[in-house]
């Protein structure tokens, strides 16, 4: 996807192909990956009907990292990791960029003595998650024709592979930069990886650069959780909350903090909700 983006992309720009791309990426990322995969699928932060988890569950797929149950794998293995005393640079994001770049993106991880993966039933189970989780590459195909009738070649080529390209290189980046550095409003004593903030991408991810508070507060389905933290998930889940399409939003006011909790930086308290 990504060596289709560079090459075909500066020849194919139109202004719908320029609009499609953010919209498509917004609509995938957001209600897709971060509401449906992360903050439904992997963390139970949320409640909703299952034809709409499965809805958002196709919309991550299509984001073009892995189907539905691959993302819960790789994503509990790396936390289980990063929990750790100790963490292998893989997990831990300290390879320097362009080999943690190869590592996260091209390579995979074949382990002696893997763990077993026990996804819990409702995951297991569902038939829809698993075919989706046994044709994750192919859900591309049916939007190829689809943006060809509607837009040209242009929007084939913004629409799919620079889409896909984008997300996937951009979720690595901050996943790379949120691991090794930036500020902190909490820390985690005994663990090997701390998270941090990357501010000025909170727009963009969706909410999913406030990864320091993600570290403190991995249930919450807020992650912008001090006053004047944007959450564009946020927003979208208070949304759909009003609609009847989610429910159950927990808030770390909610929770029980984790081992070895603590505040590094001084504000004000954690925010909460009650819309």
């Amino acid at each position: 996807m990504t060596g289709s983006a560079l090459v075909l992309a500066p020849l194919y720009v139109t202004p719908g192909a320029i609009l499609l791309w953010p919209g498509a990426s917004a609509i995938t990322l957001c209600l897709g990956h971060s509401i449906g995969l992360h903050r439904l699928l992997i963390h139970r932060s949320l409640e909703a009907p299952r034809w709409f988890a499965r809805v958002l569950a196709y919309l991550g797929t299509l984001v073009g990292m892995a189907g539905p149950l691959g993302m819960v794998r790789l994503h509990d293995m790396r936390d289980w990791a990063q929990r750790q005393a100790a963490c292998h640079d893989l997990h831990a994001h300290r390879a320097p960029l362009l080999r943690d770049a190869w590592w996260q993106m091209h390579c995979r991880l074949d382990l002696a003595r893997p763990p077993r993966f026990a996804p819990e039933p409702a995951l297991r189970d569902d038939v829809v998650l698993r075919l989706l989780e046994r044709t994750w590459m192919a859900q591309q195909l049916p939007w190829a024709p689809l943006f060809l009738w509607a837009g040209g070649l242009p929007w084939l080529v913004w629409g799919v592979p620079v889409r896909v390209a984008v997300g996937v290189t951009g979720h690595w980046l901050v996943g790379h930069i949120t691991h090794r550095r930036g500020p902190q409003g909490w820390s985690v004593d005994g663990v090997a990886v701390q998270g941090h903030d990357l501010p000025a991408a909170a727009l963009v991810t969706f909410g999913e650069a406030w990864h320091g508070n993600h570290h403190a507060w991995p249930e919450s389905a807020r992650l912008g959780v001090e006053p004047g933290q944007a959450d564009p998930g946020w927003w979208t889940l208070l949304a759909l909350r009003r609609i009847g399409l989610v429910w159950g939003l927990k808030e770390p006011v909610m929770l029980v903090p984790r081992d070895g909790l603590r505040r590094v930086a001084v504000g004000v308290p954690v925010a909460t909700t009650r819309e």
